[in-house]
């Protein structure tokens, strides 16, 4: 049989748990609700909320319910106000790490900075930052695609998924690049700190195995990027959302393999991905 090790730390934040165990209540004490985009990046999840009653809408003139979710990602103010105006009750599940990068986009811009987002343009999360920016945001990953130099007094802050050591490299990228144009500059880490405690454990765990399964949707971002980290260990590298990819050959020749999850990979995928890889050599 061969040997499985779990990372130290895998699997939902407190972040997303405590957006899952938000939805869940309203769901169990008040009833159906919508959920404006995937209140967290998993289909497992999103499935088996909806199997609940949770309706996953695109927009609020989607929504057929009296409530209506934010995800764990946030949204910008203006998607709050025009809640309240339709007369929806709001279930706000924003990470609390998320809610304070919001907080202090929105100070920086009201202070007067060009606020620059270490981040992906079109994920949620920054999409909400930058509209907290009220106008005054810009969202990149790569310094040289900003249009920085007429900024004068710059801030920089960073999607909380990104790695520390990543966002740190961009700020001295951006600030050797526009040191002349710049009067000043305000930086904020606004890293989660979970995500690096689950790249850290990633590459310890792979120092103890011959290959190591990454667990988690596709279009999470988190995940996506946990992959790469494993990938750039030089371990053997299996990304699957599922106990069902799991390919027998995968696990020839094989006596120990390690299995880690995505912050947004909920604990009932993980365990099942254990026991297929517990079968006759990842057989069903």
């Amino acid at each position: 049989m061969i040997e499985i090790e779990l990372a130290r730390v895998y699997g939902f934040c407190p972040g997303v748990r405590r957006a899952v165990e938000m939805v869940e209540e309203h769901l169990r004490e008040r009833g159906p609700l919508a959920t404006l985009g995937a209140i967290v990046h998993n289909a497992r999840v999103v499935d088996r909320l909806a199997s609940r009653g949770a309706q996953g809408v695109r927009s609020l003139d989607e929504v057929a319910t009296s409530a209506v979710a934010i995800t764990a990602h946030g949204a910008g103010p203006n998607v709050v106000e025009e809640i309240h105006r339709r007369g929806l009750g709001l279930v706000d599940t924003t990470c609390p790490i998320v809610k304070r990068a919001q907080e202090e986009v929105h100070r920086l811009s009201e202070g007067g900075f060009t606020v620059l987002i270490y981040g992906e343009a079109t994920h949620p999360e920054v999409q909400g930052l930058l509209a907290w920016a009220g106008g005054n945001g810009h969202a990149t990953l790569v310094p040289s695609d900003s249009p920085l130099a007429r900024a004068g007094r710059l801030a920089i802050v960073s999607q909380t998924t990104k790695e520390r050591e990543a966002f740190w490299e961009f700020v001295q990228a951006v600030v050797g690049r526009e040191r002349g144009a710049l009067r000043e500059l305000q930086v904020v880490d606004t890293t989660c700190p979970e995500t690096g405690r689950r790249y850290q454990a990633a590459q310890d765990l792979a120092r103890q195995v011959e290959a190591i399964f990454v667990v988690g949707s596709r279009n999470s971002a988190n995940t996506r990027r946990l992959a790469e980290v494993v990938r750039a260990t030089g371990v053997r590298t299996h990304f699957i959302e599922s106990e069902d990819e799991i390919h027998p050959e995968w696990l020839t020749g094989l006596s120990r393999v390690g299995v880690t999850a995505g912050a947004s990979t909920p604990d009932e995928a993980v365990q099942a991905v254990i026991a297929r890889l517990r079968g006759p050599r990842g057989e069903p």
